[in-house]
């Protein structure tokens, strides 16, 4: 499984928002400058995660986006889900997908798929963007040196 750039443009931009959470609404361009993302996709993006009810959009003069909810009830999971979808290794173990798999059952490989899709799914509902823009503040600090521990 390979998360696109959809969910990591998507995760960047709301550290984004998160950093400038309680400042009032981020212009698109301000964001697509500072995360180094092209406007037409991340306005794509935002509309997702609008529709997923993460970011709220405000418009005018003074409009932009800002987070729905505060940066610590946001998890990054919650991004990826929105924009990637269900986060599945192999398709045996989407569940939403309706799928039927005749070896379920005696399939041994796919107990090591669910492992696989739970252990991914854990470390993403462990990380929050108030975490991210902690790790964000302290690579500020650090000259960039990678210090998050999940």
């Amino acid at each position: 499984m390979r998360i696109s750039t959809r969910g990591e443009y998507g995760l960047r931009a709301m550290v984004e928002l998160a950093l400038r959470a309680g400042q009032g609404p981020v212009p698109l361009k301000a964001i697509a400058e500072s995360q180094g993302i092209s406007e037409p996709y991340l306005e794509q993006l935002m509309g997702t995660l609008r529709k997923a009810g993460l970011v709220n959009s405000v418009r005018g003069a003074q409009g932009g986006y800002e987070l729905a909810r505060r940066p610590e009830q946001v998890k990054a999971g919650d991004v990826v889900r929105a924009l990637e979808g269900p986060i599945v290794p192999w398709e045996c173990v989407d569940e939403s997908s309706g799928a039927v798999c005749l070896l379920t059952e005696g399939c041994s490989t796919r107990l090591l798929w669910k492992k696989l899709q739970d252990a991914i799914e854990a470390v993403l509902d462990s990380v929050t963007l108030a975490d991210l823009v902690e790790e964000q503040q302290r690579l500020r600090v650090q000259g960039g040196a990678l210090l998050f521990d999940i």
